[in-house]
């Protein structure tokens, strides 16, 4: 079919991915500045294992927005495949988060409102709903707007031929349907983070009405990143194994995190973590992760995990 070559807009596109992969990777010394900063107001050591996983993972995003950036200018049809998958992630990501704000910032605002003290006033009314209004149209132009149009540009017919035009040879992005390869990505993007945990968190993990750690958690989060990386594989290869294989695991782990949540609070996992206590109580004053709260939050989050699951089913295939 005729189409229109989009040469100059993947080059246009691609620079702008650059800039978000350095904007991504200024977010790795902020967190540290930050950890200096609070550290040095609160005159206890810095915790920096605590945000060693953010760091780690700002600076990941850094790196494959940079080289997805440098695909899209050489109009290469693998970053145009994985720059799809990612801003569809991203948009989705971003509507996610704003119904997760939508509860969490007027519980926030409404402790700013309430902290009032002799010394220290309360904020203005005005002013908690000017912050509002700012933190909204931040939010919705970081997670709906800029993601939106990734999108639109990337799934246009257009970009794809103009890309399977100039890249003609066969990448191992065509190897399975989009929407499977997306969901192998997310499973291969957990297993550095189950790496990770064990010294980041101390492998402190929810287990069945208890938290492990020390050894005990962390040969679990390795079982985890295992499967994980079988999982994505067999789903890569377009093997029903590997589906059943996640929906299986996957509801043993929310059962598990579910009676283990029902008897503990979050926050004493966060003690065992070794969090510093000016964020636990932080996150107490919030009310977000306190009493059952994360039960609903994890059966709210797993939902729309599992209705992709589903989705997906219809692209594989039994094992002959």
């Amino acid at each position: 079919m005729p189409y229109k070559d989009r040469s100059t807009g993947l080059i246009i596109f691609g620079i702008l991915t650059i800039l978000l992969g350095c904007l991504a990777g200024l977010f790795v010394p902020l967190m540290l500045f930050g950890q200096m900063m609070s550290a040095k107001a609160t005159g206890a050591p810095p915790p920096f294992l605590v945000i060693l996983p953010g760091m780690f993972i700002y600076g990941i995003l850094a790196v494959a927005l940079v080289w997805l950036g440098i695909g899209s200018t050489m109009a290469r049809r693998w970053a145009r495949a994985l720059l799809l998958i990612f801003s569809w992630s991203w948009l989705i990501m971003g509507l996610l988060v704003l119904v997760f704000m939508a509860f969490l910032i007027p519980k926030m605002l409404a402790n700013l409102s309430a902290s009032g003290t002799t010394g220290h006033p309360a904020m203005p009314a005005a002013a908690i709903a000017g912050m509002m209004v700012v933190m909204v149209l931040i939010f919705g132009v970081l997670f709906i707007i800029l993601p939106a149009l990734w999108t639109f540009f990337y799934n246009s017919r257009h970009v794809k031929a103009t890309c399977e035009t100039r890249d003609p040879v066969t990448r191992w992005t065509d190897a399975c349907p989009l929407p499977v390869l997306g969901f192998c990505l997310w499973l291969a993007s957990s297993v550095p983070m189950m790496l990770v945990l064990p010294i980041a968190g101390h492998g402190v993990m929810p287990f069945f009405g208890m938290f492990l750690k020390g050894v005990p958690g962390t040969m679990l989060c390795l079982v985890i990143a295992a499967l994980w990386s079988y999982a994505a594989w067999l789903l890569y290869k377009l093997d029903q194994r590997g589906w059943w294989l996640v929906l299986i695991a996957l509801c043993v782990f929310i059962v598990s995190a579910l009676l283990t949540f029902a008897r503990h609070d979050m926050l004493e996992m966060y003690r065992l973590m070794d969090y510093p206590e000016a964020q636990i109580e932080q996150i107490q004053k919030s009310g977000l992760l306190v009493g059952n709260r994360m039960s609903w939050l994890m059966v709210f989050s797993v939902l729309p995990f599992l209705g992709y699951l589903l989705f997906i089913k219809k692209y594989l295939r039994r094992k002959s």
